[in-house]
């Protein structure tokens, strides 16, 4: 009897561990389109900037003009000093913007850093369309260096009524890794070189 209970118990293990494996399965299939959505609706990866034909962007503007405040932070980890060069900015709907940011490195060695944003109201991100932007991909300022980072976006017309003041905030974190290859790099030239 015991023998029985124990074939039961294997069975039952055996059917759940074969359903758990279909769920994995079919769960790595899904990611894909699932992070093709997730990048596409918050930028990540670059995804978030698009091609845009000014002509035709043209036809959607509208009279209505809402404040873009632009926000700029330095995670702990990295020494440099980023600021926006406008603090606000009024843009028409549908309208081709620019702005810019500028990053110092106050440091005395070369660093990498990588840039992430975000757009509140959350629900604005949807709109908010950038056409060139310096997020995510590997910013290097040698020492003393200075440097300014363009972003062109436009808000698509459909924006919601009750949406009057969208904010564009970047944090820049130090890319470690990327940052000790560099040194790397450069210690085994200057190694050669000698």
């Amino acid at each position: 009897m015991a023998d029985t209970q124990q074939q039961l118990s294997n069975r039952k293990l055996g059917r759940r561990l074969v359903l758990v494996a279909v769920a994995m399965f079919g769960f790595g299939f899904a990611m894909w389109p699932l992070y093709d959505i997730f990048c596409d609706v918050t930028g990540f990866g670059g995804r978030g900037v698009q091609v845009v034909n000014t002509g035709e962007l043209q036809q959607y503007q509208d009279q209505r003009q809402i404040t873009v405040r632009f926000d700029a932070t330095v995670n702990s980890g990295l020494n440099w000093k980023f600021q926006p060069d406008e603090n606000t900015k009024q843009v028409s709907l549908g309208e081709l913007s620019k702005s810019s940011y500028t990053a110092y490195n106050p440091g005395e060695a070369p660093v990498i850093g990588h840039a992430i944003y975000n757009v509140s109201p959350p629900e604005a991100s949807l709109y908010f369309v950038k056409t060139e932007c310096f997020c995510f991909t590997e910013q290097l300022l040698a020492s003393g260096e200075s440097k300014v980072m363009p972003v062109n976006f436009y808000i698509g017309p459909d924006l919601p009524d009750n949406i009057n003041t969208i904010t564009l905030s970047y944090t820049f974190f130090r890319d470690t890794e990327a940052t000790i290859a560099l040194h790397r790099d450069t210690t085994t030239t200057l190694i050669e070189d000698t």
